[in-house]
């Protein structure tokens, strides 16, 4: 099968996928679509492309015969970009998150089940060989029946642009990607969530840059979060630093490369450390997702994380939004059903 792309929303970020799409044999790039034609001409240059370029999506998917859609737009556009995409007929593979708001997400995932098309997004720190190590050491069962896990990330980037007029940028732009680890680890769906979102002195965000989650998942285990992305001095990882504990044990992933468990030997009670090796991948980050993205489409079966799946992390996001809001918890389970998500 062969791939004929339509990019949309040609910003710093679609850089990555442009790269991704071009060392793709099967894959053909045949339009580039954004409001501001100097960012598409810039895409376009940079990569000497000689596809068309465009401000109107609609235009660009008949012109070119595309039938997938890269949505690289800013979150409060893909409601209109997704939608226009699988209406016209493409499968579409998505930045995150879903949509600007809950109500929005849910409208997409609906319409790509209506239309019977792949609407996938992107979640790129899943796809990384140390998380996957850390799941490995998880599954042979060496900690126990799992309680408790905790995320802690706290960086300081300056990125400019949208994120920084955003009015909740960590938890909507950021934490989302630790939500959907924490998913990734746990295997468990959230059923609650009580959060505090605050923005501190030296915050250079006009919304909250720091927040403080704790979900109760539908398997009795409690993830807690803290996070700022305006903390300056000793960084986490982009991938967070993580603790989970057990009814055995306790592991430690860094969000880099030491991942390692401490648990009680049953035989004689005596503490036993055993250390998680990275899994071998054959890429990682975004192009990992890009992966598993075309594989899927091309084995006709769901990506791992596809809009049905990732429904459920965008959830903890919106609702740890509202409970901010609120100041009281929120049943997410409750919030799926209102929206019409069994």
């Amino acid at each position: 099968m062969n791939w004929r792309i339509v990019v949309a929303g040609c910003g710093q970020m679609s850089q990555k996928w442009v790269e991704y799409a071009l060392q793709r044999q099967n894959v053909e790039i045949v339009g580039l679509v954004d409001v501001n034609p100097e960012a598409s001409l810039h895409l376009a240059e940079t990569y000497h492309l000689k596809c068309g370029l465009y401000s109107d999506l609609r235009e660009a998917i008949r012109r070119g015969g595309a039938n997938i859609v890269m949505d690289v737009s800013i979150p409060a556009a893909r409601r209109s970009v997704t939608g226009t995409a699988l209406e016209a007929g493409c499968h579409v593979f998505s930045e995150k998150p879903m949509a600007a708001t809950m109500r929005e997400a849910v409208e997409l995932m609906n319409l790509s089940k209506m239309t019977k098309k792949t609407y996938a997004i992107m979640q790129n720190r899943r796809y990384d060989k140390n998380i996957r190590g850390a799941l490995q050491l998880l599954q042979t069962g060496v900690i126990g029946q799992m309680g408790m896990i905790n995320a802690d990330f706290f960086l300081g980037p300056r990125f400019g642009g949208f994120r920084e007029q955003m009015a909740s940028p960590l938890i909507l732009d950021m934490a989302i990607h630790t939500f959907d680890q924490a998913r990734l680890l746990t295997g468990a769906t959230p059923k609650t969530v009580t959060c505090q979102e605050w923005n501190p002195d030296g915050s250079w965000y006009n919304g909250s840059a720091n927040a403080v989650a704790i979900f109760e998942m539908d398997n009795g285990v409690r993830f807690s979060y803290r996070g700022s992305w305006c903390a300056q001095g000793f960084p986490t990882a982009w991938e967070s630093s993580w603790r989970l504990i057990g009814s055995h044990g306790t592991l430690l992933w860094d969000g880099a490369d030491h991942i390692e468990a401490e648990y009680m030997d049953a035989r004689n009670g005596s503490i036993q450390r055993r250390s998680g090796s990275a899994q071998p991948m054959v890429n990682e980050g975004h192009w990992g997702c890009l992966d598993e993205m075309f594989d899927a489409l091309e084995e006709g079966r769901k990506p791992e994380t596809d809009s049905s799946n990732n429904i459920y992390s965008t959830a903890m996001v919106f609702a740890a939004i509202q409970s901010s809001r609120i100041g009281q918890s929120v049943d997410i389970a409750r919030l799926l059903r209102e929206e019409g998500v069994q």
